[in-house]
């Protein structure tokens, strides 16, 4: 069975994307009903812009689901999901890769989520921090023992976690982890404490959005970050996208469920290599691949 999987923030990587508008009508359509739809010409930014416009959420975000979106409707016939899922701001990606979004209305979704979430880091700091080489359970025994709000964020791979939360409580918690025998405890370069009780004002601003946006029957299963299960009921999606924002992201245990299911072959769409490499760090006998654009197609 083919599972497809779209990365999330961090994936993203000056030019991304220009292939696809100079060879693609089809593409080159979707990038320009994308500035249309956001009021302003963020291909601009994609193809020329500068790293620190990259490191803006409400820049990077638009721009990863842009890419990963407009690759898949590339892809024509040969895109065909048994199941789909997406890391994060991938979810939304996922969506429209199996009918459950149209093209613009997942755009302006994540245009909200990412406005949102900036306006959560800047008036909420705080930061994330990857922990290698310890058990899950320990680094949240830690998390649940240090002053302050930290939390495990995104269940990587075995072995790969990061935490998420106020600056000082994370920076407590790395100490502590490090003391634990954790083989690096290492802040992120992030905009801020996502999938943490820190993001709380952003799910609220961007529930109204998802609740009253139509959700179509799925054409094949999303496996949840929120649950790490398939989900076809459009109601449970809708629910579990809002609370995804301060939930952590259950990847491994997704990534697990989809091998169970009869995953087997995963392929990335979108921007870099990185999920491919955590799908292999969970099961090395799974298959992976990268979806590429064929301009002789």
């Amino acid at each position: 069975m083919n599972a497809y999987i779209f990365p999330g923030q961090g994936a993203q990587f000056l030019g991304m994307g220009l292939d696809l508008y100079e060879n693609s009508p089809l593409a080159q359509g979707l990038f320009e009903q994308a500035n249309d739809i956001l009021g302003f010409n963020i291909t601009d930014i994609m193809f020329e812009g500068s790293d620190e416009d990259f490191k803006k959420t409400k820049i990077a975000q638009p721009a990863i689901f842009l890419h990963s979106v407009i690759l898949a409707k590339t892809l024509g016939e040969s895109f065909k999901p048994d199941m789909v899922a997406g890391h994060s701001l991938g979810e939304f990606s996922a969506l429209v890769a199996n009918g459950t979004l149209n093209f613009e209305d997942g755009l302006k979704l994540v245009s909200l989520r990412a406005n949102a979430m900036q306006e959560a880091c800047d008036s909420n700091p705080g930061t994330m921090a990857a922990v290698l080489g310890l058990d899950d359970d320990i680094v949240e025994k830690i998390c649940a023992t240090t002053e302050g709000i930290v939390v495990a964020a995104n269940y990587n791979c075995p072995g790969q976690l990061v935490i998420s939360g106020e600056l000082e409580a994370i920076n407590k918690a790395c100490e502590a982890l490090k003391t634990e025998g954790a083989r690096r405890a290492l802040v992120l370069r992030v905009g801020g404490a996502f999938h943490s009780p820190l993001m709380e004002p952003a799910r609220t601003a961007t529930a109204a959005a998802i609740e009253s946006t139509t959700f179509n029957k799925p054409n094949c299963p999303i496996y949840q970050n929120v649950t790490g299960t398939a989900i076809l009921d459009e109601s449970a999606i809708k629910a579990n996208l809002i609370a995804q924002l301060t939930a952590p992201v259950l990847w491994t245990q997704s990534v697990q469920q989809m091998i169970t299911d009869g995953a087997t072959l995963f392929t990335e769409v979108g921007p870099g290599k990185v999920l491919q490499g955590l799908v292999k760090k969970i099961n090395r006998a799974s298959e992976v691949a990268s979806a590429t654009f064929d301009a002789n197609s």
